[in-house]
């Protein structure tokens, strides 16, 4: 008898991963992409970049598609999940559909028990919670419009504001102001930020500055006030997302993921754990090690009511290859 086959996408502001898995947790096929968020490419550039990478994958894989997870960055407000919803489910990629932002992949890697609050510090930050009821609390997530900060991008850009202030005068003296201009092969912060006013220097490029902070943050007071920042704003978040699904008094997991999450740094992790502490002695702070295209997978599982060593070994699997950076198609699992 052919078993039925999950696709799980995740879909970010950098990236795309899309994949197979059989119901017995075999990783039939991973490809990955560019970025799909809807909110950079249109729902007609998402659907398109989606559509290439399944055909890329079905080629490599045999077996129904009976439930699909896509997991997309841009799937903020209900209008977008309803938008990009009806749009998939035109397409007949799987027999059961369900489009949610990735968010929620974050949690399901980092957690069995199907339900907690994610806090994802990528390109951009957002927070998810999902109560044993249920019910969810969501935040729009559109970026300072709606109150937002604390991405790479949102770090990144302080961190050239605060080098630049150093440069002139306006600001504290930083590390900032060497070690910005550095990386991008520049003399001086201001060198930086004119190439970007000019367009020489694409303004995403921020984003490569947020690691910087970091690393600056174990010696120099402003990096340290920035990172301090960040880890202020995922407790705010994880607090609202807790008292809104009254969880703050129980035992609960507070799941962290993104890059600025996994860099394991001790400042901010400190900082969360402190802050989160002192909200509920029953929270349980993690950073989710595995990639959030586990957690799609892993939803697509539960869906076809996999075994949990079938979960096991897609998690494995499917962590082992996308780790690796590299597109997989064409591998099929055993038996």
């Amino acid at each position: 008898m052919t078993l039925p086959v999950a696709l799980a996408v995740d879909g970010g502001a950098s990236k795309t991963d899309l994949a197979l898995i059989r119901a017995d947790g075999a990783l039939l096929a991973l490809a990955r992409g560019p970025q799909t968020s809807p909110h950079h490419l249109g729902l007609d550039g998402c659907l398109r970049v989606l559509e290439e990478l399944l055909g890329e994958a079905q080629a490599n894989a045999d077996g129904p598609i009976e439930v699909a997870h896509v997991m997309l960055a841009g799937a903020d407000l209900p209008a977008e999940e309803r938008a990009l919803q009806e749009a998939i489910d035109a397409r007949g990629w799987a027999a059961r559909i369900s489009v949610r932002n990735d968010t929620f992949a974050v949690l399901r890697a980092g957690t069995e028990r199907g339900w907690g609050v994610a806090v994802v510090c990528g390109a951009g930050i957002n927070c998810v919670g999902v109560a044993p009821d249920g019910r969810h609390a969501r935040f729009p997530s559109l970026g300072a419009i709606t109150g937002d900060w604390g991405g790479g991008g949102d770090v990144g850009l302080a961190a050239l504001s605060a080098a630049v202030r150093s440069e002139d005068g306006r600001g504290p003296t930083t590390s900032l102001e060497r070690v910005v201009p550095a990386h991008f092969g520049m003399a001086s912060p201001l060198e930086v930020a004119e190439a970007i006013h000019l367009g020489t220097l694409g303004e995403r490029r921020v984003l490569e500055l947020a690691p910087l902070v970091l690393a600056q943050s174990r010696e120099d007071a402003v990096a340290g006030e920035l990172v301090d920042r960040l880890a202020g704003e995922v407790v705010a978040f994880a607090r609202v997302a807790l008292t809104r699904l009254d969880l703050v008094s129980g035992d609960v997991e507070v799941i962290l993921g993104g890059g600025l999450m996994r860099a394991g740094n001790g400042r901010l992790q400190t900082g969360i754990e402190e802050g989160l502490r002192a909200i509920g002695p029953g929270i349980i702070t993690r950073v989710v090690a595995d990639p959030p295209i586990v957690g799609a997978a892993l939803l697509g599982l539960d869906d076809l009511g996999a075994s949990a060593a079938a979960r096991d070994r897609a998690r494995a699997e499917l962590a082992a290859a996308a780790g690796d950076g590299l597109a997989m198609t064409g591998r099929t699992g055993d038996g």
